[in-house]
């Protein structure tokens, strides 16, 4: 009982302080299901959306939907999204991951109230679960899950094999990593009471789950999630290998930091040194010792998982780190929240008889880890904040949110909408752009931007979990493998602007002309190669009228992978010239003479689009320049 209260004391002590946590990260994807869960609470990942400016759904999402369902439960109740609520609910998640821990303590170590607050002050348990995503429900389940089995298994419990049973299900509709788990189990099972049939069986309810779950989607909406899953995984090059690398050694950076890296240098530090080798590897990546010596404790602890081919909390750590390296990509700290709990057990055991260092290891990641946390309250607050500064700007306005995450639940919940690839924005509209939270290129269609509110997002502390400049992987590892960083600099930047109704300078417009962006009104990407641009299907420029009477001269060029073989022409809508290719090459397409005063709206159109792995774009062919001449 003491220890009971003890750990629900300090999962409050953790928790409390962050309760009106600001919606983060990819929260508002799940909010959104949540909300489309009150008009079809069996599909909720049916949901459409924006994402990066291309209208998704979330049946491709790597996550069952489990914990839309929790959310959609509390918007039933409450009628509303409140922060505060959301995230005391979510302090069950919390509490039975904790317990669990404390079950496993009991079995596997000397000191299991020690080692549960090992893993409760590991930084990704601190930091992550104060978010809205699955991975903190994942997590608990995954422990509850692996607790009851491991003492239906000592005792030979069907009541508790059962219980276990019954949790799984819960964990497989949590995460498709869920899938890594009955083997990890398997292993304990063959160990400790091979023979027991009964929990061999129980090990196949994930993978049914996970497979009843898929058929279910199929038979009533046609689509095999993991059939759209994979193919997101093509069309972004998700599982390159450069991002497969990216994805391995971030990953064991963040390995360096599931217990306090003076711990783990202490308990499994030994000869022979080989683990050194890594150092001049990771130097060379990076000369930053954040770095490699995060990745330099990282290894160790892996390298002593290998060894330790009788340890079952050696082996758990083991096989789900082998499993993150082939289903992930992204390298991100959240994705080894499963072996926090074995790596915080297996180090504790270790420096058995040394409880002063052991607290002091604690203590120390306690610290660091309540910063980061800290720092990440901040960045998010920072969103609603300046947004409920912003409102009273755009009112009676149309405004539009070139950004993802917290930035975009505020602003869309505000009245903003999502710009979409190739959106016409219009002169009297307004633009909220990030500089951090994957912005798209966009044109003001005629106008120009003016800028009405700038406000710099940043933190009272200089730790960082991303940002404008730094290179913590602890999200993703695409600008750099540290666990996190240290910077003063802006976490990220936030600007309001105008777009203000400007009259075409240019008659001919070459695609590199610095007039370009304000005279392209849609359908017509950045600038490449400082020379030309890619269209898609149709594309619309605003150019100055010629005083005398002139053709209209196109200069393209279509690639070889590109289908497109007939391009027309109008202008103000009516038809000035079509045109009919027989292959890839560069071509000028010319209209009869035109003539008038003002301005000329030029649309393209082309026959036929493509697309290419790793490039959301929709494309058509390559503008080199369009105009009077």
């Amino acid at each position: 009982m003491r220890d009971a209260l003890l750990i629900v004391l300090f999962v409050l002590l953790l928790r409390l302080p962050f309760l009106n946590q600001a919606i983060q990260g990819d929260d508002v994807n799940y909010l959104a299901a949540a909300q489309y869960a009150q008009i079809d609470p069996a599909h909720p990942g049916h949901v459409r959306f924006v994402f990066q400016g291309t209208p998704v759904t979330m049946q491709g999402h790597p996550h069952p939907p489990g914990n839309a369902w929790f959310q959609a439960a509390l918007l039933a109740i409450r009628r509303d999204i409140r922060e505060p609520e959301f995230h005391a609910a979510y302090i069950l998640f919390s509490l039975i991951a904790a317990f669990s821990c404390l079950s496993l303590a009991r079995r596997f170590t000397p000191h299991p109230l020690l080692a549960t607050g090992m893993f409760l002050v590991t930084p990704v348990f601190v930091v992550n679960g104060n978010s809205l995503e699955s991975d903190l429900p994942f997590l608990a389940f995954w422990l509850a899950a692996t607790a009851l089995f491991v003492r239906a298994v000592d005792s030979g419990s069907a009541a508790r094999l059962a219980a276990a049973s019954c949790v799984m299900p819960l964990a497989a509709m949590s995460a498709f990593q869920s899938a890594v788990l009955p083997p990890i189990l398997a292993v304990y099972l063959w160990r400790t009471r091979r023979g027991w049939k009964a929990a061999w069986l129980s090990l196949a309810v994930i993978p049914l789950v996970l497979v009843g779950w898929q058929a279910f989607e199929a038979l009533s909406s046609s689509q095999l999630p993991a059939q759209v899953l994979a193919g997101h995984f093509q069309t972004y090059g998700l599982q390159s290998v450069a991002n497969k690398l990216r994805n391995a050694v971030a990953l064991g950076s963040h390995a360096g930091w599931l217990v306090f890296p003076a711990l783990t240098l202490i308990a499994f530090l030994r000869r022979p040194y080989w683990e050194l080798a890594v150092i001049p590897v990771a130097f060379w990546l990076d000369p930053n010792p954040l770095f490699w010596g995060s990745l330099f404790a990282g290894v160790i602890l892996l390298r002593r998982c290998v060894e330790l081919r009788d340890s079952f909390l050696a082996v758990w750590i083991a096989v789900f780190f082998a499993a993150a390296l082939i289903l992930f990509f992204a390298g991100s700290a959240r994705y080894l929240l499963p072996v926090a709990a074995p790596a915080a057990l297996m180090v504790t055991s270790r420096l058995e008889g040394r409880k002063r260092l052991l607290v002091a290891g604690l203590a120390a990641q306690c610290v660091l880890s309540f910063a980061l946390a800290w720092v990440n309250y901040e960045h998010w607050d920072g969103y609603r904040q300046a947004i409920s500064r912003y409102v009273r700007d755009w009112t009676g306005k149309r405004v539009w949110v070139n950004g993802e995450w917290g930035m975009r639940f505020y602003a869309e919940s505000a009245g903003a909408l999502p710009l979409v690839q190739g959106q016409a924005v219009r002169p009297g509209d307004m633009v909220l752009s990030s500089r951090l939270a994957l912005p798209i290129p966009f044109t003001t269609g005629g106008g120009v931007l003016s800028p009405a509110e700038q406000t710099p997002i940043t933190s009272s502390l200089p730790l960082r979990l991303i940002g404008l400049n730094s290179k913590s992987a602890y999200s993703a590892a695409s600008i750099g493998f540290r666990p996190f960083d240290f910077s003063s600099a802006p976490i990220d930047e936030l600007k309001l602007e105008t777009v203000v109704e400007r009259a075409p300078v240019l008659s001919f417009l070459p695609m590199n002309a610095p007039q370009s962006d304000s005279q392209i009104v849609s359908g017509i990407d950045q600038i490449e190669d400082n020379r030309f641009r890619w269209m898609g299907r149709r594309g619309v420029v605003l150019l100055k009228r010629p005083e005398k009477p002139l053709p209209l001269e196109l200069e393209l060029f279509i690639p070889e992978a590109a289908p497109a073989r007939r391009v027309s022409v109008t202008v103000d809508g009516e038809n000035a010239a079509e045109a009919a290719y027989p292959g890839p090459g560069s071509y000028k397409l010319l209209t009869r003479p035109i003539s008038g005063s003002g301005a000329a709206f030029v649309a393209i159109e082309v026959d036929r689009t493509f697309s290419v792995p790793g490039d959301r774009r929709t494309l058509g062919l390559i503008l080199v320049s369009v105009g009077f001449r």
